[in-house]
């Protein structure tokens, strides 16, 4: 039945931060949909070893790394994956990460990273790539955001703060690229990816959500199918909550 409604063969998706935690998820569950893979992330034998793992599904795939806050490594991104495949139907900006320290402490060069992880590199990968789909046959573009940026909290200030970007970026570009490309938000709350390793074991257990806890990784996929596939055509400029109920 999942196969039936989330079916994304003859699609390409590309995903950032593809190699682990919840853009992994992602790359599996849209190569089992029937898609075609790019995976990107800086670590191109991490994105390697990704694309085997797609191709033993049947699927092809190519790794291409690309730190995604740079533009013009975006922009190498985007040519290699039209390169590969001629064609991007999917694009999820799901790389980004930041520091928890208190906000006096932070310094302009880890602020401007911050920025251009969070905000600044999607900006451009996305409005490169809904530019192309606009001009062809449309597509989806998914922006991984966080709970944070709905409900800050301390010490994370300019992630929050790129992230609530990311969000106006959502609503803005479903209205300046449809009707033929779609974009939506995942919000996503605390899951138990590579990041949590660093959390206390009380917090790898337990989170102040309405279901008590963090999200398993693999709790991510439906959402991001059903955003990815015609199953949601009539859903765009969305702010689509997976947290437990922050």
């Amino acid at each position: 039945m999942g196969d039936t409604l989330f079916d994304l063969s003859g699609k390409v998706a590309l995903v950032t931060g593809g190699s682990r935690g919840l853009g992994l998820q992602m790359v599996m569950a849209f190569a089992r949909a029937g898609a075609d893979v790019v995976i990107s992330s800086r670590k191109l034998d991490a994105c390697e070893a990704v694309a085997a793992e797609v191709r033993a599904l049947g699927r092809r795939a190519f790794a291409h790394a690309a730190h995604a806050g740079r533009w013009d490594e975006i922009d190498g991104l985007i040519e290699g994956a039209y390169g590969a495949f001629g064609r991007i139907d999917i694009l999820v900006n799901n790389a980004g990460m930041s520091p928890a320290m208190p906000s006096h402490e932070v310094s302009e060069s880890l602020f401007d990273s911050v920025l251009n992880l969070n905000f600044k590199g999607p900006f451009r990968l996305a409005s490169q790539v809904a530019h192309r789909l606009a001009e062809g046959e449309g597509g989806v573009i998914i922006n991984v955001s966080s709970s944070g940026a709905l409900m800050p909290l301390p010490q994370v200030i300019p992630y929050s703060g790129a992230k609530a970007a990311l969000n106006a970026m959502t609503v803005s570009m479903a209205r300046e690229y449809g009707p033929k490309v779609r974009v939506n938000t995942i919000s996503a709350g605390p899951f138990l990816t590579d990041i949590a390793k660093a959390w206390t074991p009380e917090a790898r257990e337990r989170s102040n959500n309405a279901l008590g806890r963090p999200g398993r990784p693999e709790e991510v996929v439906t959402t991001a199918l059903y955003l990815a596939s015609p199953m949601s055509s009539f859903t765009t400029g969305a702010i689509v909550r997976v947290d437990g109920g922050a």
